[in-house]
């Protein structure tokens, strides 16, 4: 019997070595994205016990004393409120980095809204803690967060189910522009106090000052701007997502 070139072939060294830094590079991949995987995880899972605490404490705090649990909302989790919103700055962080895939500018506008609401005009002045509207405002907000945050928190580990990601890009439809409407209307109750306070108000050393009620009235109008470009975003993203979603779900 001949062996020839066609029917008896060993495998040259470079090729050998072709084939284990492919394999190497596969295993480093893999390793990369399981990191990246947990430390999501990580955060999303805190993130969702922190607000879900908010959410559940607030309900049953008016469940339990009414009216007057609205009153004292600040009071009560106003800290861990802060400690939240204060992490949720990560994801501009994971968006630059590229640990999660996503636009910078429609989520540098969702969390700046909350922060400026939330440390500027609320925190900054005690009278409008005691509004109506902070624990609207609260209530909106750590709704939202509980199912985008558990819905972000299985989709990292690979689980998924149809109803939680309906619920997930469609929630925010109503609620969103609700949201907008009452941090408005925070903005709106909190002007006569920075006028009366002067809290933010800075008189430069040339003939020129920052009166803050003014920046507010301006922010106002760009709040309404904001909110049709982080509109238009979620309702593309959650029409990708659905697009989707029903393709997956044939191939599982």
């Amino acid at each position: 019997m001949c062996l020839t070139k066609e029917t008896f072939y060993l495998p040259s060294k470079h090729n050998s070595r072709q084939g284990q830094d492919t394999d190497l590079n596969h295993i480093m991949h893999s390793k990369v994205r399981y990191r990246k995987n947990a430390c999501l995880f990580v955060y999303y899972l805190i993130q969702f016990c922190g607000h879900s605490w908010i959410f559940t404490n607030m309900t049953a705090r008016f469940f339990s004393f009414g009216k007057d649990s609205v009153v004292d909302t600040f009071y009560a989790i106003g800290l861990v409120m802060q400690f939240c919103q204060s992490m949720s700055l990560l994801e501009l962080l994971h968006i630059y980095v590229g640990i999660e895939s996503d636009r910078l500018l429609p989520r540098f506008l969702q969390l700046t809204e909350r922060i400026i609401i939330l440390f500027v005009v609320i925190t900054s002045q005690e009278e409008v803690q005691e509004k109506y509207v902070v624990w609207v405002l609260f209530i909106f907000w750590n709704l939202l967060d509980m199912v985008r945050y558990t819905y972000s928190m299985l989709s990292v580990i690979g689980i998924s189910y149809a109803n939680l990601t309906w619920l997930s890009q469609t929630l925010w439809m109503p609620i969103y522009p609700l949201c907008v409407l009452a941090e408005a209307f925070a903005i709106y109750q909190s002007l006569p106090y920075f006028e009366s306070s002067g809290t933010y108000s800075t008189k430069l050393p040339f003939d020129l000052s920052i009166y803050f009620p003014y920046v507010l009235k301006i922010y106002l109008m760009m709040l309404f701007i904001g909110m049709y470009f982080t509109y238009s975003h979620l309702y593309s993203e959650r029409r990708d997502v659905l697009r989707v979603f029903p393709i997956q779900k044939k191939k599982m």
